[in-house]
């Protein structure tokens, strides 16, 4: 499944999917997340049981404070709407998915 660019006016499909979700809070002007962002699409590609989303900050500083995010990349985990693990700074393919688990 690709990546869905996720916004305030499509955010309820985070919360209405029935899969363990993955979002990437991310600029385009972030070093960090430039490493992140085709990982997270690997992951989105390989693992079909998770719904995965990118959040830009810039564009969408209402979903960014909603979610407390001070510090990017963030990457949140979600289950049933509820946030049940994140994670702050760049991070290898094998510890994104542990924080899936």
């Amino acid at each position: 499944m690709a990546v869905v660019s996720i916004t305030k006016d499509n955010f309820n499909l985070v919360l209405e999917s029935e899969k363990t979700v993955l979002l990437d809070f991310y600029a385009d002007w972030c070093g960090p997340c430039r490493m992140v962002s085709p990982i997270v699409d690997q992951i989105a590609e390989e693992y079909e049981q998770y719904f995965v989303g990118k959040v830009n900050v810039d564009n969408e500083p209402e979903l960014a404070m909603q979610f407390g995010v001070t510090s990017i990349p963030m990457l949140v985990v979600l289950k049933g709407g509820k946030i049940v693990n994140q994670s702050l700074g760049a991070k290898p393919k094998d510890q994104i998915l542990s924080l899936l688990d």
